[in-house]
């Protein structure tokens, strides 16, 4: 059995407070993307799990891998059959697009499928809230607003299918822990469930994500990105997370061959 595991953006992240158990309170919206990781599980009649990376060197196929996590899990909970897993990588890591979390989500909806579990969407995202604090969005895999750790959800009624989404990935990648001890929690201005609701075109002036400012000061071409985005005409413009990805937003398609030349880029992803 093969899934396609994809990307999240975060439209809006507002880093809220330092929470008891050492994370962080947010608000932000995840939204689903078109970019995709290929993951293929199969029984086999050997001893143990058998697992294996392909398509990003950096990455090895040990027990710290979230796919495994995930399958150890289950296997811990309610026992599996011996299998053998391959997990190829498009996705880029250190992204803020979230596929670490989506391909932990996807080994337990594909496991929850092939061993017959039966387990529901809401059983699912129990297992996955332990995973990381996004896997459980990949499990219902809609728009959301997600607060508390970012694994608390809210249906938003969100279709950005209208317009024409671009992916930039500079070829540097930036780590999640570094970039939070950079960053001094507030409480936002306006409520970003209620700033999404409203036109794309106002997005620009009242959606903000914390991380921007010190990613801007820190690695100065992520800033150089997002200004391209909107010389290029986008209606809105982002990192995801917290970064290194920046996306745009725009009413019709268009091609960044400049760009392309230092970074990977990823069309019509929306």
């Amino acid at each position: 059995m093969i899934v396609f595991p994809n990307a999240k953006i975060n439209i809006g992240l507002d880093i809220i407070e330092k929470r008891p158990d050492g994370f962080h309170a947010i608000s932000t919206i995840f939204y689903p993307v078109k970019i995709y990781d290929a993951l293929e599980i199969l029984r086999h009649d050997g001893e143990g799990l058998q697992f294996g990376i392909s398509g990003n060197e950096s990455l090895s196929a040990t027990e710290d891998n979230l796919c495994v996590k995930a399958c150890r899990l289950l296997e811990t909970r309610y026992g599996l059959p011996v299998v053998n897993m391959h997990l190829h990588k498009n996705i880029p890591t250190g992204a803020g697009l979230g596929g670490g979390s989506a391909d932990a989500a996807f080994t337990l909806r594909l496991l929850n499928d092939l061993a017959g579990l039966k387990l529901d969407a809401e059983e699912l995202e129990i297992c996955a809230r332990q995973l990381g604090s996004d896997c459980a969005f990949f499990i219902r895999n809609k728009p959301v607003y997600a607060f508390e750790r970012g694994d608390e959800f809210r249906p938003l009624e969100l279709d950005l299918s209208g317009y024409y989404l671009v992916v930039i990935m500079p070829d540097y990648p930036v780590s999640t822990a570094q970039a939070y001890a950079h960053v001094t929690p507030r409480m936002p201005d306006h409520p970003l469930e209620e700033l999404c609701k409203k036109p794309v075109e106002t997005w620009k002036s009242t959606v903000k994500n914390d991380f921007e400012p010190w990613l801007f000061k820190e690695y100065p071409a992520i800033a150089s990105i997002k200004a391209a985005l909107y010389d290029q005409g986008a209606v809105y413009a982002s990192v995801s997370g917290s970064g290194a990805a920046v996306y745009g937003i725009f009413r019709q398609a268009v091609r960044l061959p400049a760009i392309e030349q230092t970074c990977r880029v990823f069309y019509d992803v929306g």
